[in-house]
């Protein structure tokens, strides 16, 4: 077995450097689907020779073009053959509509299947089509997500489940294979609402931070966390699986010549958060029950879909397009805001698999060390 201590997942020091996909196919893009994912794998082979930490894959359906990722789980097992060290993450399982002994089953099989390198990110899930097509209701979200919580840490103990809630009812099920890790995987909560900060401390959970907010949020955000967790757990170190650690998305494209950088980036970084607003939509125009600050940020997201550009993406903290020494600049505000972790998207997902392993390898060479 291997334990969280033997991993060292909560004591490396300096803020670590992960990968995030959405395995997008953009307009013009001529690679099958096949193609996108080999392209993605190699990659990730890549940034396991190149030290990055995780490979965070989204679970959206029915979002063509935008994202391809909805089975993450068979395409993290498929990258836990093609490497090492990289850690494999869920960002994240939408638990509403997933049931939470398949999601037990499914993560520690990966577990296994990685010899111990899982990180689960669990949220509710923004899409109403999502909801109406896997027959959940928008309005249990929060429940639905609690309940699918619960049992889920209860599988992660490896004894028999027995569970009586609103939605669930478990007597005596054995939920196999079991996690390697120990005392279990760490756990990440979506977080985007002020509330969500908190609810995610008092879980004693980590926090994703998913790219839908300007710099200046977030970093409010991250101050509540942190408040909430020490009203909460004090100044205890993180065991028994405690994680207080902050991931955070961005967008981001390294080359030495920033000039080009910018070239390469602006159809690609314009593209992705154009079709991200796009996808967020559907909830921003219609007030569903416990998805009310969706709603306060409508005005916000309208205000963005008018604007995207390239240079205003950056100006609000949302994307970091340049040279080297440019882009350690930009990550050491994360850093010294209390970003643990950060999710980067290199090209966005739009830009070609040569270039994308091209910025990879500048950032693990140029920029990584001044974080370690």
């Amino acid at each position: 077995m291997i334990s969280l201590l033997d991993t060292g997942i909560w004591a490396i020091p300096g803020m670590h450097f992960d990968l995030f996909y959405e395995l997008s196919l953009p307009p013009g893009d001529p690679r099958s689907e096949a193609e996108l994912y080999g392209d993605a794998l190699d990659e990730l082979a890549l940034a396991d020779e190149l030290g990055y930490r995780t490979a965070w894959l989204v679970e959206h359906h029915f979002m063509p073009g935008y994202s391809h990722s909805s089975a993450p789980e068979t395409f993290l097992a498929a990258a836990s053959q093609r490497s090492r060290r990289l850690r494999l993450g869920h960002a994240i399982v939408p638990l509403p509509y997933s049931h939470p002994v398949r999601v037990a089953e499914r993560l520690a099989s990966l577990d296994v299947l990685s010899n111990g390198r899982l990180e689960f990110g669990y949220g509710r899930g923004f899409s109403p089509q999502e909801y109406a097509s896997f027959g959940a209701e928008m309005k249990h979200s929060r429940s639905l997500t609690q309940e699918a919580l619960d049992i889920v840490r209860l599988s992660f103990g490896g004894e028999p489940v027995n569970y009586q809630g609103r939605h669930f009812q478990l007597e005596g099920i054995d939920i196999v294979p079991k996690v390697v890790q120990r005392p279990h995987p760490p756990i990440w909560s979506a977080a985007v609402s002020p509330e969500s900060f908190e609810l995610a401390a008092e879980q004693g959970v980590g926090v994703l931070v998913g790219p839908f907010k300007p710099w200046f949020m977030v970093k409010e955000d991250i101050k509540r966390y942190r408040r909430a967790w020490q009203n909460q757990h004090g100044d205890a170190p993180p065991t028994a699986g405690l994680n207080n650690r902050v991931g955070m998305t961005v967008g981001i494209f390294c080359l030495e010549d920033a000039h080009q950088a910018h070239q390469l980036a602006k159809p690609a970084f314009e593209w992705f958060y154009h079709n991200l607003l796009s996808q967020t939509r559907p909830i921003l125009q219609k007030l569903y029950d416990s998805y009310e600050y969706y709603k306060r940020m409508g005005h916000l997201h309208t205000l963005l879909s008018k604007t995207i550009r390239l240079k205003v993406l950056e100006t609000m903290g949302m994307a970091i397009v340049g040279d080297p020494a440019h882009c350690v600049h930009k990550l050491k505000k994360l850093q010294k805001a209390g970003v643990d972790h950060v999710l980067l998207a290199v090209g966005a997902g739009a830009l070609p698999s040569e270039q994308v392993q091209t910025s990879l390898r500048l950032i693990a060479e140029r920029v990584m060390p001044h974080f370690r």
